[in-house]
């Protein structure tokens, strides 16, 4: 029996660490430790409502606009006009989210996962015309590689030629990521931390040279997804067949919904959205949500032992060094049980639902890789569930953009309640985002963010079960204990937003081997 300790996994946003027991070659046993603590839920406190908008972006710089999002919808709630919201205002925030969505999406195959794949090192071979190709090749010739080695040595299956392409469309795809930025700053100011979604509505209006400028980029954006981003998902998923085999986790996938269709009704759990709410149990029909089963854990979490509460009575009292713990994430329960979020479980609820355009995107892409539904429940079927998410986004943004209505209201004006109790949820493109704000004296008195890696990268709860990430892990066949390149491919499929070197250490915690990677 082995352990591997894999701290901090690289390649993801944030700090997280693996820990797993290895016997006979599978991992018998996984913990999922998040290794920083930041209490945003600490210094809202006392803070005026408003500007929780603001703060609450800087928790991370990846995907700020979901938590701007899920901020002025909670505070929307908490001032009585969830429902008053003009649609110029509805559609803008919807412009200014999927233009993030599309960013991460990208982000997440090129820049952090698809080198787990892709053998960067046939760049050095390089024998073509493209200028910056050539310039990688010189990095490659002169050892000046990093930070994409050193690395894990996974088992790269493409030929030399077509890791060659491979690598071009990483480095084509910071492009695309920052036409996507740019179009988020028509709507949103600035990227990172927009700045003008509010309570209320938005602080922008819509103009005709806007309305071009955005979809000029969102229309070379579709393309970019439709002819290099889901073909380079389908031929990795043509090499590693039996990544649909790997990293299947609970089985249970949780939607809070995101794109607001219309914003007339207020309960956000029902409201009509692009992507549904919906919760599906493993092996059960999809139904409706209830928030009111939402529960955090911390029995295993560097915080003080509240019990099993409910976000919006959540309690966030660090509590370093406990007996029993090992992160600085919570524990998210629905109805007692661990649920997967992100584009995989939206997918999922969305195809149980029978929405239209997503059940035709998975058949055709299902058809075209040759594989029943079933084996979305993956790896690759949560990177072909991202990239199919893209250009569902995408080719939406592309038709709300054309629903503005220049001259139209974009703000509802409202008065600040002294005492009132809100929520806001969403789905990050990582997953489903809570925000729970509860304002006495006009002020904050209590927020909460369940964020979706507090979901996936969850710990074990009150009742001992394991969180999404850990149940992907165990049951993983393992073929070099030095070189567990399988647990790092399960980690990145989720897309984790946590922060580079590897322990690698026996039983007795004796290490046996020690690597920086990229």
């Amino acid at each position: 029996m082995a352990k591997i300790v894999i701290d901090p996994i690289t390649r993801i946003e944030g700090h997280l660490g693996i820990e797993a027991i290895v016997e006979n070659g599978v991992v018998k046993e996984a913990k999922s430790s998040g290794t920083l603590w930041r209490g945003f839920e600490v210094f809202l406190k006392g803070k005026d409502p408003r500007d929780a908008t603001l703060f609450t972006q800087r928790i991370c710089g990846v995907c700020p606009i979901a938590h701007a999002t899920a901020s002025v919808l909670n505070l929307d709630s908490a001032f009585g006009i969830s429902a008053k919201i003009p649609d110029n205002a509805r559609i803008i925030r919807n412009l200014i989210f999927g233009s993030n969505y599309l960013q991460s999406h990208i982000l997440h195959f090129y820049h952090l996962a698809a080198l787990d794949y892709v053998d960067v090192t046939a760049i050095a071979d390089y024998d073509g015309d493209d200028p910056i190709l050539k310039s990688v090749k010189d990095f490659a010739g002169r050892g000046e590689l990093g930070p994409f080695v050193p690395r894990y040595e996974g088992d790269y299956r493409f030929d030399k030629k077509t890791n060659q392409i491979l690598v071009g469309h990483y480095i084509q795809a910071l492009s695309a990521r920052k036409l996507a930025h740019e179009a988020l700053a028509i709507w949103g100011g600035k990227m990172p931390h927009q700045c003008t979604m509010v309570s209320g509505g938005v602080t922008i209006t819509p103009t005709a040279d806007r309305i071009a400028s955005y979809l000029w980029r969102i229309n070379q954006l579709r393309d970019f997804i439709e002819s290099v981003y889901i073909p380079d998902v389908i031929a990795v998923a043509s090499k590693y067949p039996d990544y649909f085999e790997i990293g299947k986790g609970c089985g249970n996938f949780l939607s809070y919904g995101v794109f607001d269709l219309d914003g007339k009704n207020p309960d956000y759990a029902s409201r009509q959205r692009l992507l549904p709410s919906g919760v599906l149990p493993k092996g059960k029909e999809v139904t409706a949500l209830d928030t009111s089963k939402i529960t955090e854990s911390v029995t295993h979490s560097w915080f003080e032992n509240t019990g099993d509460l409910h976000p919006a009575n959540g309690k966030t009292i660090p509590a370093p060094g406990k007996s029993g713990a090992y992160s600085w994430m919570k524990s998210p329960r629905y109805a007692g049980e661990a649920f997967e979020v992100g584009p995989l479980a939206r997918f999922m609820v969305a195809y149980s639902r029978s929405v239209p355009e997503v059940k035709k995107i998975v058949d055709d892409t299902l058809s075209a890789v040759g594989i029943g539904a079933d084996k979305l429940v993956s790896v690759l079927g949560r990177h072909a569930a991202r990239a199919l998410e893209a250009k569902l986004v995408a080719d939406n943004l592309a038709k709300w953009v054309l629903e503005l209505k220049v001259g139209e209201p974009v703000f509802v004006k409202y008065n600040m309640p002294v005492e009132a109790n809100g929520m806001g949820i969403t789905d990050a493109p990582r997953g489903s985002l809570g925000h729970w704000v509860t304002i006495k004296n006009g002020v904050i008195e209590n927020y909460q963010a369940v964020v979706p890696t507090t979901w996936n990268a969850s710990p074990r709860d009150s009742n001992g079960k394991p969180g999404p990430i850990e149940q992907a892990i165990e049951g993983t066949k393992i073929k070099d204990e030095n070189n567990p390149y399988e647990i790092v491919r399960i980690v990145r499929s989720f897309d984790p937003c946590l922060a580079c070197a590897i322990h690698v250490i026996d039983a007795k915690g004796n290490i046996k081997g020690k690597a920086i990677i990229g």
